[in-house]
């Protein structure tokens, strides 16, 4: 059905939507300085603005939701689709805002130290 549309048309429909993404979307990416709006996110991979981000990109990322660190992703692989850099990760840890025990916490272990009988 767009294809009967003018070509100016079309790339003023393509940029209205790519614009309505960035905005809906609170994830973003931060890599080293930079910071890219994900348009889509889904189980092993998001994809990024083509005209934003840079031609390729692998290694760690930081994925934010809003100002909140979310996920840490390890690109593996990426290639530009129909405008999109398309992200697929090896893996995603998520973010914890403390650090991990070193040593198992029992479900009834007390609290503080017991007082001499």
């Amino acid at each position: 059905m767009l294809e009967f549309l003018p070509k100016e048309v079309r790339e003023g429909l393509e940029a209205a939507r790519k614009r309505d993404q960035r905005r809906r979307s609170r994830l973003h990416v931060q890599v080293g300085g930079a910071v890219y709006p994900v348009l889509r996110f889904w189980q092993d991979g998001f994809a990024l603005d083509g005209d934003l981000a840079p031609g390729r990109l692998r290694g760690l990322v930081d994925l934010y939701d809003g100002p909140r660190h979310v996920l840490q992703c390890l690109i593996v692989a990426s290639t530009a689709e129909n405008g999109e850099l398309v992200c697929d990760f090896k893996r995603a840890s998520p973010v914890s805002e403390t650090a991990p025990l070193d040593f198992w916490r029992g479900e009834n272990a007390p609290a503080g130290y017991l007082p001499r009988a």
